[in-house]
């Protein structure tokens, strides 16, 4: 059984930093997708960053290119984003989601994500 627990939410005031994190346990196999989404009050969950295992490559929501970073950390197994230059419109509940890929090449999708953590709140203050 997957498990993704997310730490690391907060409050910041605009400009600020945050660093979530998500403990990953149950996930078997080489090839995974592992992402941050985020759903702010209002508006449906959106893809945030994305990470694909075994040297897959990295993607970014537009609007926070420059600004967050993807990482995972095979050794604790977690999968990490720091987020920089924050802005009231990065306020939400971010979510930790995985799934398996079984073609290394084959690039991560927003979609298919069926794996989820129970969400931790950012909110960033003007």
């Amino acid at each position: 059984e997957v498990q993704l627990v997310e730490s690391g939410g907060g409050s910041v005031q605009t400009g600020g930093s945050l660093r979530l994190s998500c403990q990953i346990s149950g996930i078997s196999g080489a090839y995974n997708c592992l992402a941050w989404f985020r759903q702010a009050p209002g508006k449906q969950r959106e893809g945030v960053a994305a990470i694909a295992t075994s040297g897959g490559g990295t993607e970014y929501n537009w609007s926070v290119k420059g600004r967050f970073t993807i990482s995972q950390d095979d050794e604790k197994s977690t999968v990490d984003l720091d987020m920089a230059s924050l802005k009231p419109e990065d306020t939400g509940v971010y979510y930790c989601a995985s799934y398996a890929r079984y073609i290394w090449a084959e690039p991560c999708k927003w979609e298919r994500y069926n794996q989820w953590g129970q969400g931790t709140q950012v909110t960033v203050s003007s």
